[in-house]
């Protein structure tokens, strides 16, 4: 799979998602959108397909195609996508040419958020709220995003192809955010929250602690050491997820 295909689908399936987190943890966004019923598609030529819906205050990110979407935005290729989360391409509106000013003001608010809550600085890391939404957001890309590079990047198909079944946990403890990542014989697949039957389990203790792990401040070993992450379970499953969680760099900055 090309890069610019990768990086598409990591754009649409890891990072869009964390609309839905948005809407529920940002007191200012969950009130701008309260009253919402719009849904949005995104459709890229030979590449992947998603769509959000907001509705009764609430936000759902899904794959695929939505019928009778209330705006449809065509993308002639993954690059040209790709371009749009930089900031440097319009989508190509075949749907909903009445809610270009939405697009262009309302929903430009909510997608100018994530993206603050995804760019973080020294200096608003150092703000407990902004540290608790960065780090949920962060759990929640990581986990969606080794869903795609287990399948598709080269070395992440190579490091996962003998990793066995099973659910692999990522949480915050003692009550933070949650994601895993389920292996089996039929794929692989990205969950928010809990799993009831996890086979290992990485537990990071606290926002911070969590915050400096995912980010790459401090070493696997380190952190352990200091108590500051615990590993459980099939830790030769969690070595292997380790290994795709640092692939996503190449793909998102």
């Amino acid at each position: 799979m090309s890069t610019e295909k990768l990086r598409a689908q990591l754009n649409l399936y890891a990072v869009l998602q964390n609309l839905e987190e948005l809407v529920v943890f940002d007191e200012e966004i969950k009130d701008f959108v309260k009253d919402w019923d719009i849904s949005i598609q995104f459709s890229v030529i030979g590449g992947p397909k998603a769509y959000i819906e907001f509705k009764d205050g609430k936000c759902l990110v899904k794959r695929g195609v939505k019928r009778f979407a209330s705006i449809v935005m065509l993308f002639v290729s993954p690059r040209h996508l790709n371009r749009m989360f930089d900031g440097k391409a319009m989508p190509i509106l075949l749907r909903g040419f009445t809610k270009l000013g939405f697009l262009l003001k309302e929903f430009s608010v909510i997608t100018n958020k994530l993206s603050y809550y995804l760019k973080p600085t020294p200096e608003l890391l150092e703000d407990s709220k902004y540290l608790e939404l960065n780090t949920r957001f962060t759990i929640n890309t990581a986990a969606h995003a080794a869903r795609e590079l287990a399948l598709y990047d080269t070395i992440g198909r190579l490091v996962c192809a003998n990793i066995g079944s099973g659910d692999v946990q990522l949480v915050v403890q003692p009550n933070g955010p949650a994601a895993f990542v389920s292996f089996s014989e039929n794929g692989v697949e990205a969950h928010k929250g809990i799993t009831p039957r996890p086979v290992a389990i990485l537990a990071m203790k606290g926002f911070k602690a969590a915050n400096d792990f995912l980010n790459g401040k401090v070493d696997a070993f380190t952190a352990i050491v200091k108590g500051d992450v615990e590993i459980k379970g099939l830790t030769f499953m969690l070595d292997k997820l380790s290994v795709v969680l640092d692939r996503i760099p190449q793909y998102l900055s």
